[in-house]
């Protein structure tokens, strides 16, 4: 289902190069609407409708981004997710699904989804998140200590160039968007960032953003760094996040 808001997609400037996105969707209303509204902005499109024409399409077509159903007649898209990032694919996903509670997100997440959009939705809400999700699939390097390619917080490693993460020695497996707000975190280590903060250079979402993927991503990054003591991700009640050794009245 599609919201009423489809007529006021936003005709933005275009990718500097026909950025390729890849539609995985059994409804033939949805990615008829959704090809139609990529190609008007510039993508160049292809549309396929079961997980396993997906992963074809997915070598053959070597997308940007896939945009990817949750609920597929053959395979569900968590199932596609897992295979890509099992196979050593970081191609961004972003999902589309009617099911929003915290475990679906969850299990989006341990896909290695990107980001999500929930049914029903609007044209322009996915072309800003696929616009988002392609700027920071190769983010700049900034701030203090990223030229060195390598960032260091306690036990805590991130190799910009191996595109690697490990905590007391120990190797970690992020997806992409994990990598790059662990990364956000580090480099502001000590201090205490708000969601609307990461959203901004994170997300580099420049219209706002729902402060729960936020919350969720943080959830699931701890649940990975966090596996070794002492906890370094911590929740400011009220204020936001910080990567920092524990202290009094934080969780």
């Amino acid at each position: 289902m599609l919201s009423d808001s489809r007529s006021s997609v936003a005709v933005s400037e275009p990718p500097a190069r026909a950025a390729r996105v890849l539609v995985v969707d059994d409804e033939p209303n949805i990615s008829a609407l959704l090809s139609a509204t990529l190609r008007l902005v510039e993508f160049e499109v292809r549309v396929v409708d079961t997980g396993h024409r997906a992963l074809v399409a997915i070598e053959e077509f070597e997308p940007d981004l896939v945009v990817l159903d949750v609920m597929l007649p053959d395979v569900d898209g968590f199932d596609v997710a897992k295979r890509l990032r099992a196979n050593g694919s970081r191609v961004p996903v972003l999902f589309l699904t009617a099911r929003d509670a915290v475990e679906d997100r969850i299990s989006g997440l341990s896909a290695g989804a990107d980001d999500y959009v929930t049914k029903p939705f609007s044209l322009e809400e996915v072309v800003l998140r696929i616009r988002a999700i392609l700027r920071r699939s190769q983010p700049e390097l900034d701030g203090p200590g990223a030229d060195a390619g390598v960032l260091r917080y306690a036990d805590l490693e991130l190799d910009e160039d191996a595109h690697e993460v490990r905590r007391a020695g120990r190797l970690i497996d992020l997806s992409p968007t994990e990598f790059n707000l662990l990364r956000y975190l580090m480099i502001n280590a000590g201090r205490v960032v708000s969601k609307a903060q990461i959203l901004d250079r994170v997300w580099k979402y420049d219209f706002g953003g729902d402060g729960r993927i936020v919350e969720s991503y943080v959830y699931y990054l701890r649940r990975k760094i966090d596996k070794t003591d002492p906890p370094l991700i911590h929740t400011v009640r009220g204020v936001g996040y910080a990567l920092r050794l524990p202290r009094g009245g934080e969780e």
